[in-house]
């Protein structure tokens, strides 16, 4: 990593990962259903990590994260067994290892509020451990990538994580996702002329609730009864047909049959526990309805907080319009501009000069 003049040099290696919104099928890639089907959508903003890395000076911090949303700036021990400050990205590093003659300091930003129920922490890991691959010889498949990251989170942080947020990050664009035996599944890119894939993007609004999602004892009351009832149960069969249903649809360009896919979705959530379609959202639904909208998916497993994925009608000002709505009818909902991301995990080195530092 030295230049000609013998000068230690810097590289910076830069990774890029898309968010999840629409995920019909949702609970059914999890340990408990065993066997599923998800529909899903990449889309931006991305997540980012950047990785500065030097040679490693004796005596100096060797790996240093900043958490840029959070303004935390720290160094961590490559042999540390133990996480607290931001478990994720220090179990991360810990997974993928740091050769000891390299020293970096990642950077990790998400233009995302923390919270919304859109992957995020998926893509993050996707992002983190794509970047971290450029440090060794040989290079993770996007399928490897994925499964590194749903093990980071379930393995060593011992948290509850179906597989379709990490495959839709490492994959983007707009997938049909079957889930075999979980955590193992296939995933089939839905490929559409472009005047399909334009429209589904314009009508596509991602409505952020204002408040920040977390796991809670509704979901784990929700995955007690639902492993009691078993894989074949109704209430997740009813999940898995919508994901099916969401893929033809897009693929004939049928957006009402979408809107309905969608619909069912969430009124299936809503049987898995009432709770898991909040007061807000249900609030925004309504809304959404009284401005011609034609199908409305709350984000992820559901639950307060979190994030709704609302599909247009044809027309750009109702669109606008309903936009205007929501954000008048409380001050913490947010309209998260949004556009389908073509490509999933995308990574890339870049020296730098030293008059670029």
């Amino acid at each position: 990593m030295d230049n000609r003049n013998g000068s230690q040099a810097i590289w910076l290696i830069t990774s890029v990962a898309p968010i999840r919104i629409c995920d019909n099928g949702g609970w059914t890639d999890t340990w408990f259903a065993q066997y599923g089907a998800v529909f899903n959508i990449a889309v931006s903003p991305h997540v980012e990590v950047q990785i500065q890395v030097r040679p490693h000076i004796p005596g100096q911090e060797r790996i240093i994260i900043h958490a840029e949303n959070y303004g935390d700036r720290y160094a961590i021990s490559a042999s540390q067994a133990h996480w607290s400050r931001h478990p994720l990205l220090e179990a991360a590093i810990a997974r993928m290892g740091v050769p000891e003659r390299l020293a970096i300091e990642v950077t990790i930003y998400s233009a995302v509020p923390s919270g919304c129920s859109t992957g995020t922490s998926a893509a993050v890991a996707v992002a983190l451990i794509g970047a971290l691959d450029c440090l060794t010889p040989g290079r993770m498949s996007l399928h490897e990538v994925a499964y590194t990251a749903h093990a980071v989170e379930v393995e060593m942080l011992k948290q509850q994580s179906g597989i379709q947020d990490q495959l839709c990050s490492a994959y983007g664009g707009i997938n049909y996702i079957e889930i075999t035996q979980y955590p193992h599944a296939i995933v089939s890119p839905i490929h559409v002329p472009d005047p399909i894939w334009w429209e589904l993007e314009r009508r596509l609004l991602l409505i952020y609730l204002g408040k920040t999602h977390s796991s809670s004892q509704v979901h784990e009351k929700v995955i007690a009864e639902l492993q009691d009832e078993g894989p074949d149960c109704k209430r997740l069969q009813d999940l898995r047909l919508t994901a099916a249903k969401s893929r033809d649809a897009v693929y004939a360009g049928d957006f009402a049959a979408l809107g309905r896919a969608m619909n069912e979705n969430t009124e299936a959530q809503g049987r898995l526990h009432p709770d898991l379609i909040s007061q807000d959202a249900q609030r925004v639904i309504q809304i959404a309805k009284e401005h011609g909208a034609i199908g409305w998916k709350v984000n992820g497993a559901g639950g307060e907080g979190g994030s709704l994925t609302i599909l247009c009608s044809a027309s750009s000002p109702a669109k606008r319009e309903l936009i205007r709505a929501i954000e008048a009818a409380n001050p913490l909902y947010q309209n998260i501009p949004i556009h389908l991301s073509r490509e999933g995990l995308r990574v890339w080195q870049y020296p730098v000069r030293h008059h670029e530092e």
